[in-house]
């Protein structure tokens, strides 16, 4: 028997107060005139104009699907398609492997997924001989539909991280999702693998097609020695290949950067494109925006801007890079650890640590408590109190802070997660008119082309 509290679950739930119901449609209400001015707001920009197509056509990701796999199958069947995947570095080695094609990726940078791979195929003419795109994956069992989609020719696969642990799980399930596109080649397929990463060396057990290797190692069929990085200059290193060595000059700053030059040169070989050319192309090749992009600043200093993700891997490689430049003072902006691993007190403390063995000075851009943990790990590097600062998650407090602080041949870095839009600090220090200080921000769009750069939402 029911007590007097107590109802079955076939009877009807009690009505919802009439002013709980206006709330929840203001609400909603609110959301979607935001939503629609920032669109508009948008519109102002190609970037801008792109992103709210891609927003439109993801609302019909079905049938475009439909017509872009019949598109491959047919029209563009002769096509020869080099796909990228990985968890980090995907983006900088589409642009690269591009490049050396001298062509642009089917995509623009960072659309991976959803309808945007659609896109990308239906973006590509008929009798175009190669294409290239990179895909990205958040959830399991998606790299299998892609793989169907695309049916590769090339893949390419970077490094195997931390990125999106939280869906896809521990870092062999997420190399087991993401070979799924290796395991699609055909026998007449390249797997272009990663040699210094053991989860991407890994999936040359799982295909059938010919399989080249790219490192620092010398193991590697595409090998890089002698690197050498610098702000002004890039970076160069010495080319291993054929039996043969070349001397290189990229761009791109970085040791890390050296894997998506290795990339790009394998696949463009295998394509039959002469090393000079692509050397002489991959030479040309500017930084992206906002992955360890050098600005120079009025005062002689140079900006290192890298927020668009900061997962402990990145911010590794991000201090490593650092830790390699010639300058007077080594500054460092930094936001938080994107989907930190485990217990978050032994991260910071270790970045902390790694902080104080390569910079000079230290801004954290965040709350209290991972100040804290990264004020534990500064200090047991070695670095003075008065060299760390928090400005408690607002980035436009930085800019006032580094303005009265940076001269001539320092190098600052600015690394944080996408969500805190640290590029702002970059942006107000090269003069740009910024006054949004919102401290968290989910949007795609980059703050060079969002509506309300300069002030605020």
């Amino acid at each position: 028997m029911r007590g007097p509290n107590t109802r079955a679950p076939h009877d009807t739930p009690p009505p919802v107060p009439w002013r709980a119901r206006l709330g929840t449609r203001l609400a909603k209400a609110r959301s979607l005139r935001r939503r629609l001015s920032f669109a508009v707001r948008s519109l102002g920009s190609a970037q801008g104009r792109f992103r709210v197509t891609m927003g439109i056509l993801s609302r019909v990701q079905r049938p475009i699907r439909s017509v872009a796999s019949g598109y491959r199958r047919t029209l563009i069947r002769r096509t020869r398609f080099t796909v990228v995947i990985g968890s980090f570095g995907k983006s900088t080695t589409t642009r690269a492997i591009a490049a050396a094609f001298d062509r642009r990726p089917a995509v623009r940078n960072s659309w991976n997924s959803g309808v945007a791979v659609s896109i990308g195929i239906l973006r590509t003419r008929t009798g175009t001989p190669r294409a290239v795109m990179e895909i990205g994956i958040a959830e399991p069992n998606q790299m299998t539909g892609y793989a169907q989609l695309i049916r590769p020719d090339i893949v390419v696969a970077t490094t195997i991280g931390s990125e999106h642990h939280n869906s896809l799980g521990t870092l062999e399930q997420t190399r087991a999702e993401k070979a799924k596109m290796v395991q699609a080649l055909p026998e007449s397929g390249y797997a272009i693998l990663n040699a210094d990463d053991p989860h991407i060396l890994w999936m040359r057990s799982v295909t059938k097609a010919t399989v080249i290797t790219y490192g620092l190692g010398e193991a590697a069929d595409v090998l890089a020695t002698n690197i050498i990085a610098d702000a002004m200059e890039g970076t160069s290193f010495v080319l291993h290949l054929d039996g043969a060595s070349h001397k290189v000059r990229i761009r791109l700053v970085g040791r890390h950067m050296v894997y998506s030059i290795l990339a790009a040169i394998a696949v463009a070989r295998v394509e039959g494109v002469k090393v000079q050319t692509i050397l002489d192309r991959l030479g040309k090749l500017q930084p992206m925006w906002n992955r360890l992009q050098p600005i120079r600043h009025t005062s002689g200093a140079w900006i290192l801007l890298d927020a668009f993700k900061s997962a402990e891997e990145t911010i590794e490689r991000a201090l490593d890079t650092l830790d390699e430049l010639r300058a007077k003072r080594k500054l460092i902006v930094l936001g938080d650890v994107e989907e930190p691993r485990g217990s978050q007190g032994p991260i910071y403390r270790s970045i902390g640590m790694r902080v104080a063995q390569v910079a000079d000075r230290a801004v954290f851009v965040g709350g209290k408590t991972n100040f804290n943990r990264l004020k534990v790990g500064t200090k047991a590097g070695g670095m003075p109190r008065e060299a760390l600062t928090n400005v408690r998650g607002c980035p436009l407090e930085v800019i006032g802070v580094l303005k009265r602080e940076i001269g001539p041949d320092d190098v600052v870095l600015i690394k944080g997660r996408c969500t805190q839009h640290l590029e702002r600090i970059a942006l107000g220090l090269i003069g740009q008119d910024v006054g949004c200080g919102t401290r968290f921000c989910s949007r795609r769009h980059t703050c060079t082309t969002c509506p309300y750069v300069r002030r605020g939402p």
